[in-house]
C-alpha cells in the first residue's frame, strides 16, 4: 500500500529527531560540553609551616604572604551527572533498528565512561590516603626523618618539617604520573632552552619529554597534565620587537588550549585545575593571563614568582631561575671555607630595574665590606668574587627573580634577597629564614649593619645550612633524587593533593 505524503513526512521527522537527540546525548557523554565545576575551601593537608622551630616565624616575602595553617588550597569538584539511557521508539522497522543501534553505541559509552570514572576515584581514593599519611608524619618533630632512603635523609632546620617532607616525597617517587600533551610541534611545543637564563624552563621540558620520570602515556592514569608549550621559544620566534606586538603569542597559547579541550576531555573535566605550565621568562605570567583558566586554576610554575602580578602560592609554584652560560654544571658548585670568606658583601650587576638601582647609588665603590660593582674590574673573576664572599647580595631585577640566588647557594655563600613580593622557590618545604637573609627595599642603607649584626656562630650555622640545601637547586644531568628537578615535580605534586576531582 502506498504511503501518503503526510505519513512519509511524519516518519522521516522521527528518524531526524532520533539522530538529533542521540547525537547531543553521545557529545554530552565524550565530553564536548564542558562539565560543571563546584570549588570548596578544605583544611590544608600539606601545612607549610610545620616547622621544628615553632619560635621562628617561617621566611615570608614582603608583602608577608599567607603561609599559617589557615592556609588553604582549593579543592575543584567536578560533577558530570549521571547518566540515563532515554531513546525514542516507533512502531517502523528502520525505527526498531535505529533504536538498537543507538541503545548499542549508547551503552559503550557509559561502559567507558565507567571505566574512567573508576579510575578517577581510585586516584582520588590514593591521594586521600597519601593526604592522611603526611598528616601523621607531620606530627613527628624530630630533627630528621625517620624513614629509611639509601640515598639521602632529610634533616635540620632548612626543613619545615623534614619527616612530612621525606613520606611526601616517597609517596609522590611510588605513585605520582604526568600526562603530556602531544599536540603541537618544536620548536614553541616540547621543547626549550638549555643554555642561559632560561635554562630550568628548558631542562624540565625535555626532561619531561624522554619520558623516563614520572610519565604516563595513558591519560586516566594520570595526577596531572602538562601544557609543553616554551614561553621563551615563543618570544624568540613570534615576539616582534620593532612593533611590541604579542598578539601571536596571545594566540599561540588560546588555540593550544583550545585544541586540547577539544580533543581530550580533561581540561573541559576539571576546568583546567589539573593541569600545569611551566615558564621561566619573564613574560610567564601574562603569557598564562591570555587564558583565564589558565592564570586563575591551574597550576603555574613560574620563575616570575610575584604576588603582585598574581602569582597565588596556594596553587602556584616558584620555579629557580639559573643561568648556565654554557649549559653545564661542571665547576660551578663549592666555594672556599668561612675562613677564607674576607669579603662581608658582594653583588655584582648592570642597571636593571629600581631595586638595582637604589643597591648601585647606596653601595657602588663606595665600602670594601660591602663590594658593589656595576661591572667588575679587568681580570677580577665573578665566581672566585662569589666563593670568597660571606654574603651575596640578591636584588631582583626587573622581575622579582633572580639567578643570583641560585649562584649563591652553589658557591655556598649565604643569599641576601632584596625584593618585594617574591616567593622563594620551594618555600612550602625550605624554611629559606634558617638559610639567607631578607632585606627590604627600604633598608638598603642599612645592608652592612644588618649583616654586621649576624654574630659569627649564627653566620656558619647558616652557611652550613647553603650546602645541605644546594642539592635541591642542582639540575643534574641525568636527574637525581632530591634535584631541582624532582624538587619542581614535588612541589606540583603538593598543588595536586589538594585539588579533589569527582564524577558524581
Amino acid at each position: 500500500m502506498r504511503v501518503s505524503e503526510n505519513h512519509t513526512f511524519s516518519f522521516n521527522s522521527v528518524v531526524m529527531s532520533i539522530i538529533l537527540i542521540s547525537s547531543l546525548f553521545l557529545a554530552f557523554l565524550t565530553g564536548f560540553f564542558p562539565s560543571f565545576l563546584f570549588v570548596n575551601v578544605p583544611q590544608r593537608i600539606f601545612s607549610a609551616t610545620s616547622n621544628l622551630n615553632e619560635e621562628e616565624a617561617p621566611y615570608s616575602p614582603s608583602p608577608p604572604v599567607n603561609t599559617s595553617d589557615s592556609t588553604e588550597i582549593k579543592e575543584g569538584l567536578v560533577s558530570s551527572g549521571s547518566v540515563q539511557i532515554k531513546t525514542a521508539t516507533s512502531k517502523n522497522i528502520g525505527g526498531e533498528k535505529l533504536d538498537e543501534e543507538l541503545k548499542r553505541k549508547g551503552t559503550e559509552q557509559v561502559s567507558i565512561i565507567n571505566k574512567k570514572v573508576k579510575k578517577l576515584k581510585k586516584i582520588q581514593a590514593r591521594l586521600a590516603q597519601v593526604r592522611s599519611f603526611i598528616k601523621e608524619a607531620s606530627k613527628v618533630r624530630n630533627s630528621t626523618s625517620t624513614h629509611q632512603d639509601p640515598d639521602y635523609v632529610p634533616q635540620g632546620s632548612v626543613y619545615r618539617n623534614p619527616n612530612a617532607f621525606h613520606r611526601s616525597y616517597l609517596e609522590m617517587e611510588k605513585m605520582f604520573k604526568i600526562f603530556v600533551y602531544e599536540e603541537g610541534e618544536p620548536p614553541l611545543f616540547h621543547n626549550g632552552p638549555c643554555k642561559n637564563i632560561y635554562t630550568t624552563e628548558g631542562r624540565f621540558i625535555h626532561e619531561i619529554e624522554k619520558g623516563k620520570y614520572y610519565r604516563t602515556h595513558d591519560a586516566d592514569q594520570a595526577f596531572v597534565y602538562f601544557l609543553p608549550f616554551s614561553v621563551a621559544m615563543m618570544v624568540k620566534h613570534l615576539f616582534k620587537p620593532s612593533s611590541r606586538d604579542t598578539n601571536s603569542i596571545r594566540l599561540s597559547v588560546m588555540d593550544y588550549v583550545q585544541t586540547i579541550s577539544h580533543k581530550h576531555p580533561f581540561w573541559n573535566k576539571s576546568m583546567g585545575f589539573d593541569h600545569f605550565m611551566l615558564s621561566c621568562h619573564d613574560w610567564g605570567p601574562m603569557t598564562s593571563s591570555y587564558v583565564p583558566q589558565l592564570f586563575h586554576n591551574s597550576i603555574r610554575v613560574l620563575c616570575n614568582a610575584n604576588t603582585s602580578e598574581g602569582f597565588n602560592p596556594a596553587k602556584d609554584v616558584s620555579l629557580p631561575e639559573i643561568n648556565l652560560i654554557t649549559g653545564e654544571i661542571t665547576g660551578l658548585l663549592g666555594g672556599y671555607s668561612p675562613s677564607r670568606r674576607k669579603i662581608l658583601a658582594f653583588f655584582a650587576g648592570h642597571l636593571h630595574g629600581h631595586i638595582r638601582y637604589l643597591l648601585l647609588q647606596q653601595w657602588k665603590d663606595k665600602d670594601q665590606d660591602v663590594q658593589v660593582y656595576e661591572e667588575l674590574p679587568k681580570g677580577v673573576s665573578y665566581y672566585n668574587k662569589l666563593r670568597s664572599s660571606r654574603f651575596c647580595l640578591c636584588p631582583s631585577g626587573y622581575e622579582v627573580a633572580s639567578p643570583r640566588i641560585v649562584e649563591a647557594i652553589f658557591a655556598e655563600c649565604v643569599p641576601v634577597l632584596i625584593s618585594d613580593s617574591y616567593v622563594p622557590p620551594f618555600s612550602d618545604v625550605l624554611n629559606w629564614r634558617s638559610f639567607s637573609v631578607q632585606v627590604d627595599v627600604k633598608d638598603i642603607p642599612n645592608i652592612k649593619k644588618i649583616l654586621m649584626g649576624i654574630s659569627q656562630r649564627q653566620y656558619l650555622r647558616m652557611q652550613r645550612r647553603v650546602k645541605l640545601v644546594q642539592r635541591h637547586f642542582v639540575p643534574n644531568d641525568p636527574p637525581k633524587r632530591f634535584d631541582v628537578f624532582h624538587m619542581t615535580i614535588h612541589s606540583v605534586w603538593l598543588r595536586r593533593l589538594n585539588v579533589q576531582i569527582q564524577h558524581q
